[in-house]
């Protein structure tokens, strides 16, 4: 059996996170595994330093929409195969799906649609949660071992945001959303981090304009989730917010595989 770490983390524009101490953090933290969302990248626009750090092979999903969405993966090991679709066409083009297999399991590091932006980004994204869910059940019925990591961009619980009453009606912590939140958790998907703590006031993003973070006044909607067959393999799972330089701090998890 072998430790292994990974740490997901929305980074919002993984150029100026580079700007912000990336590099020190990611020597420091040393992650088997590290995902990364809303990197906000193009192959055009990347240096050989975030290309080929040290240590990592890494892989890159690009939104056809320059500036926008992005996903990134970076590994010590190399998978065995890299996906960038779950299998329908239409999410394919914005940069949010980076499945990788390993020996161990398989890695589904997703950036999930923000649906605020009015009734047609609403319905992507459930449509966007409802397709990655299929997938997800196709592969868990035949006994695969997966992990889920992200910025799901919704709190389930109310102890998932410090606000919950007053954001009930918009989108992050609508009843829809946070009801696909609960479907896949009575399928057997377990929220790793709420496996080892059940405290409130534990967030993973903050409001950059209104100063939230100061206050902790967040939300948690970044999440590390596995299948039942892994729960035995778990360690510890925890947020670190004292990790700056975005509008969303790391979470991680660790596996005895």
């Amino acid at each position: 059996m072998k430790e292994m770490k990974l740490i997901c983390w929305n980074v919002n524009g993984v150029r100026a996170v580079a700007k912000k101490g990336f590099f020190e953090w990611l020597k420091k933290e040393s992650p088997d595994i590290l995902c990364l969302q809303e990197t906000k990248a193009s192959p055009d626009n990347l240096t050989n330093e975030l290309l080929e750090p040290p240590g990592y092979q890494t892989f890159w999903d690009y939104g056809e929409r320059k500036g926008y969405s992005g996903v990134a993966t970076f590994s010590k090991e190399k998978p065995l195969k890299v996906h960038k679709s779950f299998g329908v066409p239409a999410f394919d083009t914005e940069g949010r799906i980076l499945i990788a297999e390993y020996q161990e399991f398989t890695l589904c590091n997703i950036y999930f649609p923000n649906g605020k932006q009015g009734d047609a980004r609403l319905k992507y994204k459930m449509d966007f949660y409802e397709a990655f869910f299929n997938y997800l059940e196709a592969r868990r019925r035949k006994g695969d071992k997966i992990v889920i990591c992200g910025d799901v961009n919704t709190a389930h619980e109310e102890i998932d945001l410090a606000h919950p009453k007053e954001n009930s009606k918009v989108s992050g912590f609508l009843p829809m959303e946070r009801a696909w939140l609960d479907k896949l958790v009575a399928h057997g998907y377990i929220d790793t981090f709420r496996y080892f703590h059940k405290e409130p006031g534990q967030y993973s993003w903050w409001d950059m304009k209104t100063g939230a973070r100061a206050r902790n006044v967040g939300w948690r909607i970044d999440y590390f989730f596995i299948t039942e067959n892994l729960v035995g393999n778990m360690e510890k799972a925890y947020i670190v917010t004292e990790v700056t330089g975005s509008d969303h701090c790391p979470i991680g998890l660790e596996l005895n595989i």
